[in-house]
């Protein structure tokens, strides 16, 4: 594929752009994917181009947290495998099914994502975490993997959804963004495996638009470390209400 000047600035502008709010909170893919479709990448392969660039971006915003001791690798570790796998699993049952009758779920989903986080003003600010005896074990580990899941068959809102959980087992918002982007991470390496071996994938695209993400995943975790978890919060409140709206509006008129 030819490379068109304005169509890599497109691209690394975009790229930047959705990779630093998506190393805080998630929702990048909102950014990067329209990037991708217009420069003229037909859907599948503006699907799997995007992971190979957010896969880019997500491990440096697992790296960078992780050096800032924002991830749980002990509480974490048991669990990527599960993650890896059911995500593989997500990416070619999109092959089998349609995956947009999921849309209606994931709206209502937000909603009640966004109303929890606006009606509990202070959660999230300070770490409370319970001790995970085994019936919340099963639910806390049990909704990560089928979000490992999800994230290999649809997408949108993986990260927010994923904070969502960490936020419900006590973790502050710093601390649920970290976890949130190691398990995301995990999850788009096993779906781009799937679609490199299914030959979905634009390199030089990807890999333009990666270096850019890659930029723009650093600045924005440090920026999140540096304005700490209220920030980090009306970021979350903003991107959750964004997911909702493009997701109602998807499902109205597509």
């Amino acid at each position: 594929m030819e490379l068109d000047l304005l169509n890599v600035i497109i691209i690394i502008f975009f790229g930047f752009v959705g990779a630093f709010f998506n190393a805080v909170v998630g929702g990048g893919g909102l950014i990067t994917l329209p990037a991708l479709l217009s420069v003229g990448l037909p859907p599948s392969t503006a699907i799997a181009t995007n992971k190979l660039a957010s896969t880019m971006g997500n491990l440096t915003s697992s790296l960078t947290f992780f050096k800032a001791g924002k991830i749980d690798l002990k509480l974490l570790w048991p669990i990527l495998p599960l993650v890896f796998i059911f995500s593989m699993l997500g990416a070619w049952t999109v092959h089998l099914m349609n995956s947009e009758l999921l849309r209606p779920l994931i709206i209502v989903m937000l909603i009640v994502v966004l109303i929890y986080t606006l009606i509990k003003k202070n959660w999230g600010q300070l770490e409370e975490r319970k001790p995970l005896n085994w019936k919340r074990g099963i639910l806390f580990f049990g909704a990560i993997v089928l979000l490992g899941f999800y994230d290999g068959f649809f997408g949108p809102g993986t990260g927010s959804f994923i904070m969502f959980i960490f936020l419900m087992a006590g973790f502050d918002f710093l601390q649920a963004a970290g976890n949130a982007k190691l398990l995301n991470f995990i999850s788009n390496i096993a779906a781009l495996i799937m679609f490199l071996i299914l030959g979905e994938v634009v390199f030089i695209y990807g890999l333009i638009m990666g270096a850019s993400m890659i930029a723009g995943a650093y600045f924005g975790t440090k920026f999140a470390l540096n304005k700490g978890t209220s920030f980090v919060r009306l970021l979350f409140i903003i991107m959750t209400i964004v997911l909702i709206i493009k997701n109602i509006y998807d499902y109205v008129f597509s």
